[in-house]
């Protein structure tokens, strides 16, 4: 019976660490050539995984990884970063990834108060 146990820790083992790769590569594909986004999001997508380590229930990692899967869609079908043109204004190319989805473009204001 213990035997049966490892091999499902094991299990989840692998599928948490599938969803945290899969959620990287989500960040690099979404935050390509923006070095502070990449950076931030790596150690958030960490922390965490740190943080739920030593959770044990199955229900509980269950839920984690559906959290997990629902993160890396998001990032990956409803994140676009807009990119400062030549003009010195704010372009934004959504990708076929992207279709069907709404777009919501910050003002100049709120751009240039983030620094980028």
């Amino acid at each position: 019976m213990r035997r049966q146990g490892l091999r499902g820790e094991r299990e989840m083992g692998g599928e948490a660490l599938s969803a945290y790769r899969t959620l990287l590569r989500a960040t690099r594909k979404s935050f390509a050539g923006d070095t502070v986004m990449l950076k931030a999001s790596a150690v958030e997508i960490r922390k965490h995984f740190e943080d739920n380590r030593n959770v044990t229930s199955q229900s509980e990692i269950q839920g984690l990884l559906e959290s997990a899967r629902e993160a890396s869609h998001f990032i990956s079908n409803m994140i676009v970063q807009a990119k400062l043109n030549s003009r010195g204004g704010y372009e934004v190319k959504p990708s076929k990834d992207h279709a069907g989805g709404t777009l919501e473009i910050p003002s100049e204001d709120i751009l240039k108060s983030s620094g980028k």
